[in-house]
């Protein structure tokens, strides 16, 4: 599909171009989402830039994502898609800087590039340029990105409260800490896939500021290391709520490991309590003529006395140790 953003003359409106597509020079962003070879070759011919291919995105080389070629600023950075459902992923999306436009060439249709879009049909302002058409995308993401660490603070905050309760007389079940785990564990791969845009965009920042065929305002390069400051800080915050995450799956791994131990703890109690009436009903299970006691009428009870008392001392000598 190719959408071109087009000047109506109040505004700016979008246009949706079936192949072949006749491409007109009017338009200031041209938005490639799962293109076809027509349209990469009609917009490659229109405006003389080579649209990398979906195998060429995929490198992670940084002299195949960040580099210039006749003119024209390719850019390629890895970003977030589907990160509020159950299969979070990652996706790269290139954006191209050439004579005067913005191209941008994605497999993806994250919520950010939705949101842009509909902005800059709203409020013309946003799209003066190209250059201020990426700073407004690229914020855009960073913007997703904050909402995203912000849920799964949210998430982990509640964790912490989960694991470490304020009262001590409260305590999860195993089934709880089970949940946990997947939780924690959910958690932590978004964290990752935030923080793999970040420092995408963070490297797509440092390069359009620095190139030179890239002509950029005062208000751009403001917007441009604006953008960088929030990348920064989202990625220490990022890198907190990573430490949070381990610090968590090590206190719920500790948790079981210690429900574990409970249970051993009992069985291993039982095995000792147990032990003694064992041996007392072995001594006066054995078949010997010569035994006192199996002549006797009590001789039958104190077996059975005898049986108790040696479960019942046990135990209660646990019981004053604390070991129960």
């Amino acid at each position: 599909m190719l959408r071109l953003l087009v000047p109506n003359g109040s505004g700016f409106q979008w246009i949706e171009h079936a192949p072949p597509a006749q491409l007109t020079a009017d338009f200031l962003w041209a938005d490639l989402f799962e293109p076809t070879a027509e349209e990469e070759k009609a917009v490659e011919s229109l405006l003389d830039v080579d649209v990398p291919t979906r195998d060429e995105m995929k490198e992670i080389e940084t002299s195949n994502r960040l580099y210039e070629e006749d003119g024209a600023v390719y850019m390629t950075a890895t970003v977030g898609t589907k990160l509020d459902t159950g299969t979070p992923g990652s996706s790269p999306i290139t954006f191209i800087l050439a004579d005067g436009r913005l191209i941008t060439n994605r497999y993806v249709d994250p919520l950010p590039v939705h949101r842009f879009m509909s902005q800059v049909v709203r409020s013309p302002a946003a799209c003066t340029s190209a250059p201020t058409l990426l700073a407004g995308l690229l914020e855009a993401f960073v913007e997703r990105i904050a909402d995203v660490l912000e849920m799964v603070q949210f998430e982990l905050d509640a964790v912490s409260l989960a694991i470490f309760p304020r009262s001590p007389a409260v305590s999860a079940d195993s089934h709880d800490l089970q949940a946990m785990i997947h939780k924690i564990g959910a958690n932590g791969d978004l964290i990752s896939k935030s923080r793999e845009s970040l420092v995408s965009f963070q490297r797509l920042l440092v390069y359009v500021q620095q190139s030179t065929n890239v002509t950029l305002s005062q208000d751009q390069k403001g917007r441009f290391r604006s953008a960088m400051r929030d990348v920064q800080s989202l990625s220490d915050h990022a890198t907190f709520l990573n430490g949070k995450v381990s610090l968590l799956l090590d206190a719920v791994l500790g948790l079981i490991n210690l429900q574990q131990n409970n249970i051993i703890k009992i069985f291993s109690v039982a095995a000792v309590m147990f032990l003694p009436p064992t041996l007392v009903a072995s001594i006066y299970g054995m078949n010997f003529h010569h035994m006192p006691e199996l002549d006797q009428v009590w001789g039958y009870p104190l077996a059975l006395l005898a049986m108790v008392a040696s479960a019942v001392v046990p135990y209660i000598y646990f019981k004053r140790k604390g070991w129960l």
